[in-house]
Formats: C-alpha cells, sequence, structure tokens
C-alpha cells in the first residue's frame, strides 16, 4: 500500500499583486501544470498572465526551503506566449526535451481564431527559444497542432475534448511512447461526461529536434475512480506523470462539483506499473498515513515527481479563493498559486 505524507505547503507569486490585463481585469493564477528539471520547477497557468515580459510559462528554483518565486522567470518566446489553456507538462523518456500541451477543447475551422488553445510544443531542455509546435498544419500561415487534432479526433472518437494529462514513457518503439489523459468528453462543451482515459502512440525526436509519432494514436488505457470503495465523488483525470526513479505512472484526479448545495473541490492520487497499460489492471489509490484515501481539499492538477520520494502538487482553484489549511490566511490573493510537497512512504 503507497501512503503519502505532506511535507510542506504553501503559495508561490506568480506575477505582481493587484495585475490586471488590459481590460482591467484582476488577473488570476491558474497553475494547471508543473514539472521538475533537477533544478528548477516548470510552470504554466491555463489563463493568460498580462504583460509583454511575462507569460503563461515560467520557471523559479526548487529549494531544500521550498519553491524560490523571488527567482521567477518567464518564459517569452512568442510561440510560447502564443498558446493558450496550458494543461500539462512532460520530459520526453530520455529527459532531453520539455512538452508542453494546451487542452485542445475549443476550435473554428472557419477563422481559426481559436488555434492557439490546441498547441504542443516541445524544446530541449534548458533551450526554451528552440520550441516548435508538434505536428502543425502544413497550409501556410496557420499555427497550432492541427494535425495533431485530426489524429487526437481519430482516436477520442467524440467531437469535445479537453486533454489535461501528458506523460512520456519507455515504449517499444522509437524513442518512447507519448501518453495523453483525457479529463473530460461529449458531444459539445456544456454536454460531456468526466472520464480517466489515456490514449498515446510512440514518437521518435527527429533530426530537427521535433517529435514525430510514428504509429496510430489509440487509446491506451481507463478506469472509473468511483469504482474505488474510497472515491464517492465523480472524477476527471488531471495529470499524468512518469516516475523514472521507479518506473511506473502517477495519475491524478481532480473534482469540482455540488455536495448538498456546497461547492466543493479536490482531488485524488493514483499510481500504477507501466505493465497496467498492457494487462488494464486498474491503478492503486494513495492513502493517507492513516490508511484512508489521501485526498486533497483543492483542485488538483499538476504534479512533478522531484526524487525518489518526494512529489511536488499545484493546484488550479479557478476563482476558489480559500487556503485551507495550506495558511493561516483565510484567503490566496489572486496572483498566488496554492502547492503541496509530498513524501511518498
Amino acid at each position: 500500500m503507497q501512503k503519502a505524507r505532506i511535507l510542506q505547503q504553501g503559495s508561490i507569486h506568480c506575477f505582481p499583486v493587484g495585475l490586471r490585463d488590459e481590460q482591467g481585469k484582476l488577473a488570476n493564477a491558474e497553475v494547471s501544470a508543473v514539472m521538475y528539471d533537477g533544478e528548477r520547477l516548470l510552470l504554466a497557468s491555463d489563463k493568460p498572465i498580462p504583460g509583454e515580459h511575462r507569460s503563461a510559462v515560467f520557471a523559479l528554483p526548487m529549494t531544500d526551503d521550498g519553491p524560490d518565486d523571488s527567482q521567477l522567470e518567464y518564459f517569452t518566446t512568442p510561440l510560447i506566449k502564443r498558446a493558450v489553456k496550458y494543461e500539462d507538462f512532460a520530459l520526453t523518456a530520455d529527459g532531453k526535451h520539455v512538452l508542453a500541451t494546451t487542452g485542445f477543447d475549443r476550435i473554428d475551422d472557419v477563422t481559426h481564431d481559436l488555434n492557439a488553445y490546441n498547441h504542443l510544443l516541445i524544446w530541449p531542455l534548458g533551450e526554451p527559444d528552440k520550441v516548435q509546435a508538434v505536428d502543425p498544419d502544413p497550409r501556410d500561415g496557420v499555427e497550432g497542432s492541427l494535425e495533431l487534432r485530426n489524429k487526437l479526433n481519430h482516436a477520442i472518437g467524440l467531437p469535445y475534448y479537453k486533454i489535461e494529462g501528458l506523460a512520456a514513457v519507455p515504449g517499444e518503439l522509437g524513442d518512447g511512447l507519448l501518453l495523453f489523459g483525457i479529463r473530460e468528453q461529449g458531444q459539445r462543451h456544456d454536454d460531456f461526461s468526466y472520464v480517466s482515459r489515456v490514449i498515446g502512440a510512440h514518437y521518435v525526436v527527429n533530426a530537427s529536434g521535433n517529435l514525430e509519432f510514428i504509429d496510430e494514436l489509440r487509446e491506451l488505457y481507463a478506469f472509473e475512480p468511483t469504482d474505488h470503495e474510497g472515491v464517492a465523488i465523480e472524477c476527471g483525470l488531471s495529470s499524468l506523470e512518469y516516475d523514472p526513479y521507479h518506473h511506473r505512472l502517477y495519475l491524478m484526479t481532480s473534482f469540482e462539483t455540488e455536495v448538498d448545495n456546497v461547492e466543493r473541490i479536490g482531488g485524488y492520487l493514483w499510481l500504477m506499473e507501466l505493465d497496467n497499460l498492457t494487462t488494464g489492471e486498474p491503478p492503486a489509490l494513495i492513502r493517507g498515513m492513516d490508511g484512508t484515501p489521501f485526498e486533497f481539499e483543492h483542485k488538483a492538477e499538476g504534479l512533478a515527481v522531484l526524487d525518489h520520494e518526494r512529489v511536488f502538487v499545484v493546484y488550479d482553484n479557478d476563482r476558489e479563493m480559500s487556503v485551507g489549511s495550506i495558511d493561516e490566511r483565510d484567503e490566496r490573493h489572486a496572483s498566488e498559486a496554492l502547492y503541496t510537497l509530498l513524501h511518498m512512504e
């Protein structure tokens, strides 16, 4: 039985307090993605962060005392700034390239006004200025990973979906197997079901540093969180993370719902061996030190493996401002993202 113990909790200042966009609306930190490169945390918000010298993607050192937001650096390469609604990061299976995906949850085939929501990006670790879009549309002047969107359409089989997980794991072919986690699927953005579904395909990183799929995207795995007796609330997949130290996969699910007319957010952490992708065996639910299911009190959306024992979780609470047990304050600033550092026992 895998258990988790909280080592540290706190908040990260993602931009100046009181920052507003061009319309005068208060900017809100909605951090939905995180990864660790061995020294720094790379984070992304699923909402734009205003300012020419800022972007929704930024990095900061991870120290013995926790994340150091006094040394925060925004990634402002035009392609990184242009993409909207980041949902997850991953390292390639060899650890040499960073991958970042947006949600792919909206498109306008006529005007292309929503292409920014359809990006899978790749860049060499530590060199974001060399970023490229994976599977761009071959037509001139059309930006985004629109060829990839066509492949996602075919593999998922429904007109609406939202990608919220991304992980690259060792595979039988090429350089590895790239996994996409689906959180929502249905007919429309207002007619969908929450799911925990994984699709994927083998890939190579070519000589120009871009990613190419070498077989078809297909469903690889799916499970229903509420089939576990410890989970009573409908969840959707919110993050995937490969653990290279133990050759296994973390899955995170989160919920946002009403219980007895009271809004509730939260989430759960799951663990599975890579062989489960073949056998279909359900993942194991992570438990607290008392043996009961470990339930996050905030909407867990980003997960990074730091080392053999520690994982870092970041929350996207949308417009929910309460901090709960993370801080003595009643509310966070809109510019802050909450986090939890866990020790896996």
